[in-house]
């Protein structure tokens, strides 16, 4: 890392473990920070170090709960800017709020217009994520934001997993993921059937139809994010049921496993769901149904592409 002005790693409460990871990959040492709050909850920063001049990465997903973690960020941007730093990038490994990305009925908010907005307001210079729920929400931004993929971590992983994968699908869970997932068979160099589903609510669904024939096949249902399953483990139930599928797997980048989603995987037909270690499991749970993956190496290497000033492109392949 030839160049005049040093790098700086630090990161907020939300994934720590996953930080050390990123800097373990590039052999740099994670920077001393302390984010605490005060006995009303308000939450106070403290750079330990100096970052004058510096090439600084915030590392920080917006996951739960999301919006301490998001002004956490929020205040370690300002916090870094006064303190004179050259460049200030957010790392969000899972951006909160994406699904916010429109108006779906009157009256409604674009929360993720909003976020976009804190987070370029509060000065920073550049955004890494992953997989974000709608690829629109780049536009969002005044800013650079690098969207990274994870599906070839999943290619990966499939390929090594299952030598023979001639009677294997790749499933959309819904129309709205149907690019998402095309581009993953297209990967993966498989089929690909759809679940058309009717969404009543929030975290409710219906599936209604299955396009496309998955029976006697090996399914692996993608997906951006798992919240609470519950969409997820009907398509599963629908593919066996009405689609006569003989084996079910599920991968998505980010876990964000809220209320009984890890039950409801539990007590579903799915054999195994493989998630990016984006978004930390909790620590009071636990399912042999679920695993994890490092998307560490692959968030280092933009990092580091990043800091040298080089393209990152070639992570997209």
């Amino acid at each position: 890392m030839a160049k005049n002005k040093d790098i700086k790693i630090i990161c907020g409460n939300s994934n720590i473990p996953f930080a050390e990871d990123v800097c373990r990959n590039i052999g740099v040492r994670l920077g001393s920070t302390v984010v605490s709050t005060f006995s009303d909850g308000e939450i106070a920063v403290s750079l330990n170090e100096t970052v004058r001049g510096s090439d600084v990465f915030i590392m920080q997903s917006t996951c739960t709960p999301i919006n301490d973690h998001l002004l956490e960020m929020l205040i370690m941007v300002d916090a870094c800017k006064r303190a004179s730093a050259s460049r200030v990038t957010c790392v969000m490994p899972y951006f909160g709020y994406a699904r916010q990305d429109r108006k779906a009925k009157a009256r409604d908010p674009i929360s993720a217009k909003l976020v976009a907005n804190l987070i370029t307001s509060a000065g920073t210079d550049r955004v890494l994520t992953m997989d974000l729920h709608a690829a629109q929400i780049q536009g969002f931004f005044d800013i650079p934001v690098d969207n990274l993929l994870g599906s070839p971590l999943f290619v990966d992983y499939y390929h090594k997993k299952f030598e023979n994968s001639d009677d294997t699908i790749i499933v959309s869970p819904d129309i709205g993921s149907v690019a998402r997932a095309r581009a993953f068979a297209l990967k993966m160099g498989l089929g690909l059937a759809i679940i058309d589903k009717r969404r009543e609510k929030a975290n409710h669904s219906e599936v209604m139809n299955i396009i496309g024939s998955v029976e006697g096949k090996r399914v692996i249902l993608y997906d951006d994010m798992v919240d609470t399953a519950g969409s997820l483990c009907e398509a599963a139930n629908a593919l066996v049921e009405i689609g006569g599928a003989k084996e079910i797997y599920a991968c998505a980048s980010h876990g964000v496993l809220s209320g009984s989603a890890i039950d409801r995987i539990g007590d579903s037909v799915i054999k195994e769901v493989v998630f990016t270690d984006t978004i930390p499991f909790p620590a009071d749970k636990t399912s042999d149904k679920i695993k994890y993956i490092s998307a560490a190496p692959l968030f280092a290497e933009a990092i580091n592409r990043i800091y040298e000033e080089v393209s990152i492109s070639t992570l997209f392949r």
